[in-house]
C-alpha cells in the first residue's frame, strides 16, 4: 500500500519544524477524535503531536528520552493550553508514564522509531558521519556512548554488532580495522570512525555512504533500540483501551520484523497449520488494520529521502486481555553491554 503527498502541514501553533514521515496515514489510522487521549511515544520535533492536537480537541501525552527534544517542545506545551503533557523518559515506560499522568487507558499510541532528523543534524550528538563531532550517539543525557563501545569491545563483539544490527557483510574486516586503529589512538570522532570503515569497503556511484550500516548498528546497540521497541509494544497493549489504535513507523528491517511479528501473533485466531497439531491461542488482543505495510509515495520520498525505507503498520485493540508474553525471542542475540565494555 503506497500513500502519496498530501500537504500534511496544517498543525497547532503554526507550521511544524518538520513534516513526519508517513504523517497523513499515521493520523488517519489513529482516528483522532475529540475527547481522546493519545501517546506520542517518540516526540522528537513534535510533528505527530502537533498534527494530533490540530485534528481534534484531544489530549496528547508525549515522551522523549532526549532532553534536547523536551526543551525544544516547551513552546508547544504552552501553545496547547493544557492539552499537551511532555515527559522525559524512555518510550518503553509509556504505560507507567501514562498512569502517572492520570490515564488508566488511552485511545492511541504512535511510535516513530529510529533517530530523528533533529538528532542527525546536530554535530555535537555524534549520530552522523556527515558532520564532524564526538562519537557519542546517545539519545539520552547519560549512559554508554558509541566511543565507549568502539574503544572497548572485542573484535568478535564489534563484528557481531555491526553484522546483526547493521546487516553489514564486511563486518569482520571493519571490526579488525577498528581494533588496529584504536591500538594506536582512541577513536573519538565521527569522522575518524567513518574513515576507518570506508577504507574497508568499495563503494559505487549512487551507493549509500560506506559507513552508513556501521553507524546505524552502533546507534541501535548503544540505545538498546530493539529492546526498547519490544517493551513499548507490550506496554501499548496494556494501556490501550478497546478500540484504541497502535501505529508504528519503522525504518529498519529488524524493527519492522518485530512490529510485524508482534501484531501478527496478537491478531492471530487459528490453531496452526493442517500439518501440525492444533494449539490453543489466546483470544486476539489486536485487529490488524494493515495487512501489508504502508510505504511512502514518490512525492514524499522526493521531498524526504529518509521516507524511502519507512514502513507503517497499524492495529486496533480488541476488548480481550493483554497477552503480556515475553518478546525476548524476537530480539537478536548480541553480547551484553557490560561484557562488551570489559572487552571480554
Amino acid at each position: 500500500m503506497t500513500v502519496g503527498g498530501d500537504g500534511f502541514a496544517a498543525v497547532a501553533g503554526g507550521p511544524a519544524p518538520h513534516i513526519p514521515v508517513l504523517g497523513r496515514p499515521a493520523l488517519d489510522f489513529l482516528a483522532v477524535h475529540d475527547g481522546g487521549v493519545y501517546i506520542d511515544a517518540t516526540f522528537g520535533a513534535g510533528g505527530y503531536t502537533r498534527a494530533m492536537l490540530a485534528a481534534a480537541h484531544c489530549k496528547v501525552l508525549a515522551i522523549d528520552r532526549d532532553p534536547t527534544a523536551i526543551a525544544a517542545g516547551a513552546d508547544l506545551v504552552a501553545e496547547a493550553h493544557g492539552r499537551l503533557t511532555l515527559v522525559e523518559d524512555r518510550f518503553s515506560n509509556l504505560e507507567k508514564v501514562a498512569r502517572a499522568a492520570g490515564h488508566d487507558a488511552v485511545d492511541g499510541v504512535v511510535l516513530d522509531l529510529g533517530v530523528s532528523s533533529m538528532q542527525l543534524d546536530s554535530a555535537a550528538r555524534g549520530f552522523s558521519f556527515r558532520h564532524q563531532g564526538p562519537l557519542d550517539m546517545r539519545m539520552s543525557s547519560g549512559g554508554v556512548s558509541a566511543a565507549d563501545v568502539v574503544n572497548s569491545a572485542s573484535e568478535r563483539d564489534l563484528a557481531d554488532i555491526i553484522y546483526v544490527l547493521g546487516e553489514e557483510r564486511r563486518s569482520r574486516a571493519i571490526a579488525r580495522a577498528i581494533v588496529k586503529a584504536r591500538s594506536e589512538a582512541p577513536i573519538a570522532t565521527t569522522g575518524a570512525l567513518a574513515d576507518i570503515v570506508a577504507a574497508q569497503l568499495r563503494g559505487r556511484p549512487g551507493d549509500i555512504h560506506p559507513a552508513t550500516r556501521s553507524f546505524q548498528a552502533l546507534r541501535i546497540y548503544v540505545n538498546d533500540e530493539l529492546g526498547e521497541l519490544a517493551a513499548a509494544l507490550l506496554a501499548a497493549e496494556r494501556i490501550l483501551q478497546a478500540g484504541g489504535r497502535l501505529v508504528a513507523v519503522s525504518f529498519h528491517s529488524l524493527e519492522d520484523r518485530i512490529v510485524k511479528t508482534f501484531l501478527g501473533e496478537r491478531a492471530a485466531t487459528g490453531g496452526g497449520s493442517r500439518h501440525a497439531p492444533e494449539r490453543k491461542r489466546p483470544a486476539p488482543s489486536f485487529r490488524l488494520l494493515t495487512r501489508r505495510p504502508v510505504t511512502a509515495g514518490a512525492e514524499e520520498v522526493a521531498r524526504n529521502p529518509r521516507a524511502r525505507s519507512a514502513k507503517l503498520r497499524a492495529a486496533e485493540r480488541t476488548a480481550q486481555p493483554a497477552q503480556g508474553s515475553d518478546l525476548s525471542a524476537l530480539l537478536p542475540r548480541l553480547p551484553a553491554l557490560a561484557d562488551v565494555l570489559r572487552g571480554r
